[in-house]
């Protein structure tokens, strides 16, 4: 081989070289960021169908007569990567506990999209008088004709409660109405309704303020603009004895997407005060 001809096959061989190797870890780059879109739970919905068995961890929607749909021995190895796994709240003995009760083979537990015991949670912007104020909102599920609609059911707005204060028995039992009052034509009312400052210690001892209602009034009124939607999750409560959290999470790995972010075993009086939080019972059938 001549001095030509070696020089040639080198400046041949350092090109492929240089050619190929970066495409190699290109690839490398591509399948790792491959893994991480399939195995990802990039909708609610998503998520639903991995906790049912219902979809593969590789986005393939299963037939209700695939040997793996509900297959609970396929969900006890689906299940834990459907965790926040960074998170100690959700991961340990717990976790495991939570999914021996799901996967538990005389009763399975299965989630359901139209059970009306979830919630969701949007954290929003509002302004109000020129001030940036943050409010939550919560949803519920509701049947529709054949279908079914979020409906907002609750709303948390720091300043509410400060219109109707706490008060202490003793200070409550200065504020009534003499039981003779219809004798006089209730002209003692004056001093209720003169006082707005207290106005509401004249109703009745079960009188809960409606926050909602006050939150459609202050946005019928221009009181309050919304601005934008800031975050979103989700509040389960359709397995027995259990509460769970789901949250969206950004990440760059194969942790991502919509976890359970939260998990609590709670019986059914918790379970009760923690949905009050969701609801208002004038929302109930």
């Amino acid at each position: 081989m001549t001095h030509l001809q070696r020089t040639l096959y080198s400046i041949i061989f350092l090109f492929i070289s240089v050619s190929v190797f970066p495409q190699t870890g290109s690839f490398n780059s591509f399948g790792e960021d491959e893994t991480i879109l399939y195995t990802m739970n990039k909708q609610v919905g998503q998520f639903v169908r991995r906790f049912n068995m219902e979809e593969d961890s590789y986005g393939k929607r299963l037939a209700t007569d695939d040997k793996k749909y509900h297959n609970n021995k396929l969900r006890e190895e689906m299940l834990p990567i459907l965790f926040d796994t960074y998170n100690p709240r959700t991961s340990g003995k717990l976790k495991q506990y939570f999914i021996d009760d799901v996967t538990d083979k005389s009763n399975p537990v299965f989630l359901n999209f139209l059970d009306k015991n979830w919630y969701a949670e949007v954290s929003a912007t509002f302004t109000a008088d020129g001030a940036e104020v943050n409010i939550i909102l919560f949803l519920t599920l509701q049947e529709e004709n054949l279908g079914s609609k979020w409906v907002i059911s609750n709303v948390y707005y720091s300043y509410f409660p400060h219109l109707f204060p706490h008060t202490e028995d003793s200070v409550h039992q200065l504020y009534f109405l003499h039981p003779q009052s219809h004798e006089l034509d209730f002209m003692n009312l004056h001093r209720a309704l003169d006082d707005p400052a207290h106005i509401e210690l004249y109703a009745s001892n079960y009188y809960r303020p409606d926050y909602l209602t006050l939150f459609f009034y202050q946005m019928k009124m221009g009181q309050l603009k919304f601005k934008e939607i800031n975050s979103v999750k989700f509040h389960f409560f359709q397995v027995k004895n259990w509460y769970f959290e789901l949250s969206y999470f950004n990440r760059n790995d194969t942790n991502s997407g919509w976890l359970i972010s939260n998990l609590k075993f709670v019986n059914d009086e918790e379970k009760k005060e923690l949905i009050k939080s969701f609801k208002l019972c004038a929302i109930d059938k």
